[in-house]
């Protein structure tokens, strides 16, 4: 596959590039979740058009009750190991609770969507051998720059989530931030996608 703009995660696809196909419960939906959204969820899934569970996860800065949020981020890894699709994480505020239920139940990919978190956040997430979506937020805080600075591009992904930012405008900043060439992160990125989508 030629490199192209991977937009990992998007809530504007403009049908260009690679934009990823996933289908989840976001956490703060949770307390409405039942089981016949879980099972509607379950048949999405299993229909086979979907190549990932996302975008899931945890986030305790919303006052989305926690129990419900964690409870449903559990049934979907299960979904995700059931039918072997990565999951897309949402995690805000809950990174450490992120990683103990991932240790419980781990996908065969874990992608962080908007990773927001500390270095030390992004190296834990890293060793275990997940990925790091990055986007415009990043660009607004220091500390998330330096956790893009240290991942390797063979772990990074780029998106523009509900950003109207265009995908290439990202890849242009994140570029400039690594001292790289935009078809560098072209290469590396489609090059984690099919790593994961592909081949995996």
């Amino acid at each position: 596959m030629n490199p192209v703009f991977v937009n990992i995660h998007t809530h504007r696809p403009t049908g260009s590039g690679i934009e990823l196909r996933t289908a989840g419960i976001h956490p703060w939906d949770a307390p409405q979740a039942d089981s016949a959204a879980l099972d509607r969820l379950a048949r999405e899934l299993e229909s086979g058009g979907v190549q990932a569970v996302g975008e899931t996860g945890l986030d305790f800065a919303r006052p989305a009750d926690r129990d419900a949020q964690v409870r449903l981020f559990r049934a979907q890894l299960a979904l995700a190991c059931r039918y072997g699709l990565p999951v897309v994480l949402h995690c805000v505020k809950a990174f450490e609770q992120t990683m103990r239920l991932l240790r419980e139940q781990e996908p065969r990919a874990v992608i962080f969507h908007g990773f927001i978190g500390s270095p030390e956040q992004a190296r834990q997430a890293l060793e275990r051998g997940y990925y790091l979506s990055f986007g415009e937020r990043t660009f607004a805080s220091p500390r998330t720059v330096e956790a893009l600075k240290e991942t390797p591009l063979s772990q990074l992904f780029l998106e523009t989530d509900d950003s109207e930012t265009p995908v290439k405008t990202i890849y242009t900043r994140v570029a400039e931030l690594l001292a790289l060439l935009v078809e560098e992160l072209k290469r590396a990125t489609t090059e984690n996608y099919e790593r994961i989508f592909i081949h995996g």
